[in-house]
C-alpha cells in the first residue's frame, strides 16, 4: 500500500466549536512508551502527546510537524507514534502533511494510536504496530456551545468529517465502508495483530523496538500521572498556575496520610484520585 492512493482530507474549524477526545482515553495511555532506538535520527518525527496545542501550548501541531517535514526534505521519514489523540482538525491537517511528503513514510504505532492519532497513523506507505499496541477510531467529539437550533447544525457540520475518517480507513483497509462507520459509531480498540489482519497496519513491530522508559519506577508513575493530570486540568478549566499548587501540595505532604515508605506511590494514588475527580467535571 502506498500512501498516493489515500485521500486527502478537507480540514476546516468553526467558530465555536472545540475538537475533544474523551477522558477515558487517557486510562489506556502510557506516555513513557517509546522508540527503544533512533528517536534523535534525523529523519525521524516523534508524536507521543496529545494532539493539538493544548491549553499551556503542548501537544502536537501540524505546524510542528509541517516544520520537520520541511527539514527533512527529499528523504524517507519514521513517525514514532504513541499518543490519546485529541484535536481532529489539527490531525487531519498532520495526516495531510504526510500523505504529502515526496519521500516514503514509515509509521510506527509503539503504544496507542486513538481518535485523531489513528488518522495521522494511516498517512504511511508502511505501518508497523507493536503487539501489545492499539488504535481506536471513533466518530469526532467536539465541545460546543448553544440552544438546540445550533447544536442541530454543529451535528449536521461534524457528518463529512465523520465520512473523511470512513474514507481514509476504508482506502488503507480495504474495508466496507458501512461497516467502518459503525466501528466509529460504538468506539472501536483494535489490538495490535487485528489491526494487522483487518490492513490498518503492515506488520507488528519487534519487541526489542519498543521500550517503556519509566517501567517499574515511582518516578516514571509520577510523570505519567502528572502529564494526565495538566491534559485535564487544562479540559476542565483549571489554570496552569492552580494545577501546580495541587501538584506541590501533593507532594509536599498528603494531610491526614498514613506514613509510608513509597512516597512517589502516595503521590501518583493522589494525583489518580484528582483524575477521576476531573473526569466527573
Amino acid at each position: 500500500m502506498t500512501k498516493r492512493n489515500l485521500p486527502r482530507a478537507d480540514v476546516s474549524v468553526r467558530p465555536g466549536v472545540k475538537s475533544d477526545l474523551p477522558t477515558r482515553v487517557f486510562d489506556r495511555w502510557n506516555p513513557d512508551i517509546r522508540a527503544a532506538a533512533g528517536e534523535d535520527a534525523d529523519n525521524t518525527i516523534s508524536i507521543l502527546d496529545v494532539i493539538g496545542q493544548d491549553f499551556w501550548g503542548e501537544g502536537v501541531t501540524a505546524k510542528r510537524i509541517s516544520a520537520a517535514l520541511r527539514r527533512i526534505g527529499q528523504q524517507d521519514v519514521v513517525v514514532n507514534i504513541n499518543s490519546p489523540g485529541g484535536d481532529y482538525f489539527e490531525g487531519l491537517a498532520i495526516y495531510n502533511a504526510l500523505r504529502e511528503h515526496p519521500a516514503k513514510v514509515t509509521v510506527k504505532v509503539l503504544g496507542i494510536a486513538a481518535s485523531a492519532a489513528s488518522v495521522i497513523a494511516m498517512a504511511g506507505d508502511e505501518v508497523q504496530i507493536a503487539r501489545a499496541g492499539f488504535m481506536m477510531i471513533h466518530n469526532t467529539w467536539v465541545m460546543s456551545v448553544g440552544d438546540r437550533h445550533a447544536l442541530r447544525d454543529v451535528a449536521d457540520w461534524l457528518e463529512p468529517f465523520d465520512q473523511a475518517a470512513v474514507d481514509v480507513y476504508s482506502a488503507r483497509t480495504g474495508l466496507d465502508a458501512g461497516d467502518l462507520a459503525k466501528m466509529l459509531d460504538r468506539e472501536t480498540w483494535i489490538s495490535g495483530s487485528t489491526a494487522v489482519e483487518e490492513g490498518f497496519a503492515d506488520r507488528l513491530l519487534d519487541s526489542d523496538d519498543v521500550k517503556d522508559g519509566a517501567k517499574n519506577s515511582a518516578v516514571g508513575e509520577n510523570l505519567r500521572a502528572e502529564r494526565k493530570f495538566d491534559i485535564l486540568a487544562a479540559k476542565a478549566g483549571i489554570s496552569r498556575s492552580e494545577s501546580r499548587e495541587l501538584l506541590a501540595a501533593l507532594k509536599g505532604g498528603m494531610p491526614g496520610a498514613a506514613p509510608t515508605d513509597t512516597p512517589g506511590a502516595v503521590v501518583t494514588q493522589g494525583i489518580e484520585d484528582l483524575l477521576t475527580k476531573l473526569k466527573s467535571l
